[in-house]
């Protein structure tokens, strides 16, 4: 039996191969410290902090962490746990103090979720700056006993946005030569558009965006850009800026549609800086995915005039993702989709539908035999052509899942018994086409349906479809055993 790369992954591979900094930490002595507080008569955390610097100190001193991954020991330039676990006074320290005060905030209103900036040091001494991402994990939230921490490094950003401060030239060196895509734009025609149909006592901006989309188009086609760096030529495929911003509808087109309907209406409600994912297209049509940064600059607050977007490329990651999910829903050697969809699949079937729901199981006979005569390279091999076959034979909605080593599971949503018996026929006609290409490698199975109606238990038909497949495997098996004894009288 084959198994998918996807089941050989727990989640402590998971932690310790996440490309990005994980820290598994309790949180349980902050949290005693709250409560201990909150009985003394704090309501405003803010002020009692600054009250006395120390109850800061005593707070950081309470994380306690409990587990890191390898990204972070290289970002920290730490031998090991238990390097870094002793020598985390060196980590946490300095400026590092005041930077936790928002997620202290965050926590002691509730939230269970926090996203900050703070500064640690790695164990040579040098500064990071690191966006800290938090979450209280589910079933611990009246303990903060686990809690999960992801930090990246964003100490060039911090640093290159001081710079940039510094000198002019430098500023335009650092835009021009920025290994992010970086665009420049002036939204004010925007904003009046904007402003004009609040003047008509429009308060549902989404609603009127449904009732009248051409105004994004129109506020789309108002925004001017006005510079763009060399990152970003590179990135859409532009050989200057005038291609680009002559090409700029080829760019932006298809789903961007919606997600600038979004950062309107996040800018109806006061949003000057957004984040989110959106999809471009590079000039030779090719599909880009971009995290994409936005902000208006506060000096550009009153009218949009002057707004910075920084766009990076994350297709690469996309697609990893994405096989990543197809890896945890499909088997790898037939294709097909596994035993985890299948099970899943089944759950959402049986209360949804549609109805009526028929079954057909499917179990190949002698793979075994073929895996000890010929070796299970001959086996994978037979497996992978009864993929294609079923793959060829079963249309959506349908789908087939393989659920064991030789063992197949046909779900038809909305079929009736006659539907199954027309499909098994199918089925049974393109393995005759495909063993007439394999000769002396045929391949024989036994399949068996069941059919349920609304109300039925999808563990029944299941059973019901697995019993006949059986009873037919059986049955194939007793003639195989006449014609052998035939054969030797």
């Amino acid at each position: 039996m084959t198994n998918s790369l996807a089941d050989g992954l727990d989640f402590e591979d998971m932690f310790n191969l996440a490309p990005v900094s994980l820290w598994m930490e309790d949180y349980s002595g902050l949290k005693q410290l709250f409560d201990q507080w909150r009985a003394q008569g704090v309501e405003d955390l803010l002020a009692f902090l600054k009250e006395d610097p120390e109850r800061l100190r005593r707070c950081s001193q309470s994380y306690k962490v409990l587990q890191v991954n390898q990204y972070t020991l290289d970002l920290f330039k730490a031998a090991d746990q238990e390097s870094l676990k002793s020598r985390l006074h060196e980590v946490f320290r300095g400026d590092m103090l005041e930077s936790i005060v928002n997620e202290l905030l965050a926590l002691w209103q509730g939230q269970l979720s926090f996203e900050t900036r703070s500064v640690n040091y790695d164990l040579d001494g040098r500064r990071l700056d690191v966006q800290v991402r938090a979450r209280v994990l589910p079933g611990y939230e009246d303990s903060w006993s686990r809690v999960l921490v992801s930090l990246e490094d964003v100490t060039a950003e911090v640093q290159g946005t001081a710079q940039l401060q510094q000198s002019e030239q430098y500023a335009r060196d650092l835009f021009e030569y920025s290994p992010v895509s970086l665009w420049v734009e002036d939204f004010s025609v925007v904003k009046r558009l904007m402003d004009e149909v609040r003047a008509r006592g429009i308060t549902d901006f989404r609603t009127f965006l449904k009732v009248h989309p051409e105004f994004v188009t129109r506020c789309m086609q108002e925004i001017q850009v006005i510079d763009v760096n060399r990152q970003t030529l590179k990135m859409f495929g532009a050989e200057n800026k005038t291609q680009l911003l002559r090409s700029l509808s080829r760019i932006f087109r298809g789903e961007m549609y919606d997600s600038f309907a979004e950062q309107l209406i996040d800018l109806w409600d006061g949003k000057l800086v957004q984040q989110r994912e959106v999809v471009n297209y590079g000039l030779a049509g090719d599909v880009l995915h971009i995290h994409l940064e936005f902000s208006i600059m506060t000096s550009h607050a009153e009218n949009w005039g002057l707004v910075l977007l920084s766009l990076v490329d994350i297709t690469a990651r996309k697609k990893a993702e994405a096989y990543l999910e197809y890896l945890g829903k499909h088997d790898v050697l037939t294709q097909l989709r596994n035993r985890a969809f299948y099970t899943e699949e089944l759950n959402r079937l049986s209360r949804k539908g549609p109805w009526p729901l028929s079954l057909i199981a499917i179990d190949m006979n002698g793979l075994k035999t073929v895996n000890d005569e010929r070796g299970h390279a001959a086996g994978d091999a037979m497996l992978r052509r009864m993929g294609e076959v079923l793959a060829k034979a079963v249309d959506a909605p349908a789908c087939v899942c393989r659920i064991g080593g030789d063992e197949f599971m046909v779900l038809l949503p909305g079929t009736d018994e006659r539907g199954a018996i027309a499909l098994q026929e199918r089925i049974l006609s393109l393995l005759e086409l495909n063993n007439q290409f394999y000769p002396g490698h045929t391949i024989h199975v036994s399949m068996g349906h069941a059919c349920g109606h609304e109300g039925s238990l999808v563990e029944a038909i299941v059973q019901r479809a697995d019993q006949a497949m059986y009873a037919e495997k059986a049955r194939a098996y007793q003639s195989k055993e006449r014609n052998r004894r035939s054969s030797t009288e």
